[in-house]
């Protein structure tokens, strides 16, 4: 989840649901209520940690910390050199998790399919919208920190290409290497916010709607493919005059132009392998998870 988090168009939420702990986490994440802040106010730090499964967490936290600390500058760097191949590998998973969650929706029937496409059709269209300007003000900030934390972890929906959708994509990772508090702290406030408040929501229609929700994000994660295609090339904002816009010194991306690879040469075999690899990453996943279940 970590490695996917740091990728704009790649969903957290995404990996989460393939290998099955989706709806523990949210379950876990809806568990922080008022019971748990008593519990915590009475000292009854056992209670508490059953209470919001928090052995869980932590290892699930452990895990997203340590792949964003040792994978982010690899994933960067890879993002800057080889994104054809690093999107392929990304395509191929994302495509082959269609095929899995899909299948825990345990009778398909118009409705479900109505909102397959729904899902599709959203995700779709979040691709072909134009990013916002930068806007760091207060209420903002906070708002970018609530809507990027609640898409990060719906499958499907990238937090960080939400972000930048918003505008504030660059603006964030630019605070985050100068430790810039007076952006981070409304947009963590913002994260905290929205995580527990969403949370709650998706644990509420996954135990009650639980079809129609896979099937929702079903399709959340086809239409997502439109934004993981490896074969784009980046379309950035220009001033009046035609120059490039900066943030940062770096080039803000307002679109995509999506084509076909025009030859066969060895990048394109290298797109489809890791594609393939991608795809194969999902079935040992799905199948090393079914065992666990079963055991």
């Amino acid at each position: 989840m970590g490695a996917a988090n740091v990728i704009p168009g790649v969903s957290g939420g995404t990996i989460a649901f393939i290998t099955g702990i989706y709806e523990t986490l949210i379950h876990s994440l809806r568990s922080f209520d008022l019971a748990a802040l008593g519990l915590l106010a009475r000292f009854r730090v056992r209670e508490f940690a059953d209470h919001v499964d928090l052995r869980f967490l932590a290892a699930l936290l452990t895990g997203v910390g340590l792949s964003i600390l040792s994978l982010a500058k690899l994933l960067e760097y890879l993002f800057a050199t080889h994104p054809v191949l690093l999107w392929a590998f990304f395509f191929g998973l994302i495509l082959a998790s269609v095929f899995f969650v899909a299948r825990a929706v345990s009778r398909w029937s118009a409705g479900p399919v109505v909102l397959l496409v729904l899902g599709a059709g959203i995700a779709a269209a979040i691709a072909l919208l134009k990013p916002a300007s930068p806007n760091a003000s207060l209420l903002y900030m906070v708002l970018s920190g609530a809507v990027a934390i609640s898409s990060m972890i719906i499958p499907g929906l990238s937090g960080s290409f939400v972000l930048m959708l918003m505008g504030n994509y660059m603006l964030v990772l630019g605070a985050i290497s100068e430790m810039d508090l007076g952006i981070l702290l409304p947009f963590g406030v913002g994260c905290v916010a929205g995580l527990l408040l969403f949370a709650r929501l998706l644990d509420w229609v996954f135990r009650n709607h639980h079809d129609a929700a896979v099937a929702l994000v079903t399709g959340f994660i086809f239409g997502s493919l439109m934004i993981i295609w490896p074969w784009k090339r980046e379309i950035y904002l220009r001033d009046g005059t035609g120059e490039f816009l900066l943030r940062k010194g770096e080039r803000i991306i307002q679109g995509y132009d999506w084509s076909l690879p025009y030859r066969l040469g060895g990048e394109t075999l290298g797109a489809l392998a890791l594609a393939a690899a991608g795809i194969m990453l999902v079935v040992i996943m799905e199948r090393a998870a079914a065992g666990k279940s079963e055991t």
